[in-house]
């Protein structure tokens, strides 16, 4: 590998959902980086395949499964392939996830049942088969570490995105009660979610460009002002910001903290 991380994962198998492209794929390749084998789970088949080769040719350990978060037999599957191929299962990355912005006096079901499916069932049925298969007597049976993504969006109310914040907010209490059912149940497993900032991906241009379509904005640049004008750091977040993090409370620099959120939101939500 050319580049080196602080915290080690050397041994590590990791599975992360959403992993195709943007934060995911940055997750991943961080990962990667401090020496996890990585599994990249994502509905965009040929980006995933993509990006597992990307990774693959640094010298990475890396693979690509089709993974529907919303579908429990999909879990089924790509947690079994994840233990076959790299012989063990101990981080998942819960990063999958949808933004579809929208007034709330325009509420549509159909949005806020989906963003519900992606950003609360498929978090929550992560949980659910990364206990099953890390835990004592699993088919990986050595514990291990959990981390969703939620949002700064789940600390501070910003215009346009109720429902997703609702969902985000959900987020850190499935992170929360899963942690003390882990620990009361002795799973081994510790479960800590991230708060990230808005962080200039396709999702958070294009959530740049809802502000404005939504007429809470008068331009782009001025929604990205005001956000960069709410951070004490001054700068929007970039990839590499939350992957790091990620990698942090993957491995055993952070073995005593489970149950909690990192922001990772250059202080925006503080």
């Amino acid at each position: 590998m050319s580049e080196s991380s602080v915290y080690d994962l050397t041994g590590r198998k990791a599975l992360v959902t959403g992993g195709a492209q943007g934060l995911g794929a940055g997750m991943a390749s961080a990962l990667a980086r401090a020496g996890a084998a990585v599994m990249i789970g994502d509905i965009q088949v040929d980006v995933g395949k993509a990006t597992a080769a990307s990774l693959s040719e640094t010298g990475a350990t890396a693979c690509f499964i089709e993974l529907d978060v919303t579908d429990d037999s999909s879990w089924e599957s790509a947690v079994a392939q994840t233990i076959s191929e790299f012989g063990g299962y101990d981080i998942l990355v819960n990063n999958a996830g949808i933004e579809i912005s929208g007034l709330v006096i325009d509420f549509d079901p159909a949005d806020i049942r989906k963003m519900n499916e992606v950003n609360i069932v498929g978090v929550a049925l992560g949980l659910k088969h990364a206990f099953r298969a890390m835990r004592p007597g699993g088919p990986a049976g050595r514990g291990g570490a959990v981390v969703s993504t939620s949002s700064v969006a789940a600390t501070i109310p910003f215009p346009g995105i109720a429902g997703y914040s609702a969902t985000k907010s959900a987020v850190d209490r499935l992170t929360r009660v899963a942690a003390i059912e882990s620990g009361k149940l002795g799973y081994g497993v510790r479960v800590n979610c991230v708060y990230p900032g808005l962080v200039p991906t396709e999702m958070g241009a294009r959530l740049a460009t809802d502000m404005v379509t939504l007429g809470l904005w008068p331009s782009v640049e001025a929604a990205i002002g005001d956000v960069v004008a709410l951070t004490p750091l001054g700068r929007l977040g970039e990839v590499a910001d939350m992957a790091d993090a990620v990698v942090f409370l993957a491995s055993d620099a952070a073995r005593f903290i489970t149950g909690t959120g990192l922001a990772v939101d250059g202080g925006m939500g503080s």
